[in-house]
């Protein structure tokens, strides 16, 4: 339903994914990738990147490259840390593997399964929280999101905000 939303409206996002995901959702990426959206690694695992040594921020995440370059022939590049943990070395380091981190400048508490059917908190914190050259991070497997991302993208560009693709992002 996500991927519908997006096609209709033309918005492009990010998708961070885990090896989890790519196990199990293989036909979802593989539309992700076909419709335009960005594939980002959001490590195979899902562990905390400052806890690691760099071998195993390595293997979390080049192993993650690998299986989606295998299956998909798609090239990942940016990287997001599990549960926006981070140090400057892991950051540091993650970029030596050639991936630019990214973060977010909103988020909500979207991603806890307890805290569902909360569909008018989403939109309120969503519109509240709007702002020029945003990342706005939204966990897909939020239902409440799922319900109200058509409305919510319709009322942003309503309001005179466009979406832009990583690849589109300035500085």
């Amino acid at each position: 339903k996500i991927l519908d939303v997006l096609k209709e409206n033309k918005v492009p996002a990010t998708f961070f994914i885990t090896g989890q995901y790519v196990k199990t959702s293989g036909d979802i990426i593989k539309r992700m990738i076909d419709e335009g959206h960005i594939v980002g690694n959001h490590t195979k695992n899902h562990k905390s990147m400052p806890e690691c040594s760099n071998e195993v921020i390595k293997e979390e995440v080049m192993s993650l490259h690998k299986d989606l370059y295998e299956q998909f022939n798609y090239e990942m590049k940016y990287t997001r840390p599990p549960k926006g943990e981070y140090s400057e070395a892991s950051v540091a380091y993650t970029n030596t593997l050639g991936y630019t981190t990214v973060m977010w400048s909103f988020a909500y508490d979207d991603w806890e399964e307890e805290k569902q059917g909360r569909e008018d908190y989403g939109k309120k914190k969503i519109l509240d929280n709007l702002h020029s050259g945003e990342i706005m991070l939204l966990h897909a497997t939020s239902k409440d999101n799922c319900n109200i991302l058509d409305e919510m993208i319709k009322e942003i560009k309503k309001q005179g905000y466009e979406f832009k693709s990583l690849d589109e992002f300035e500085r």
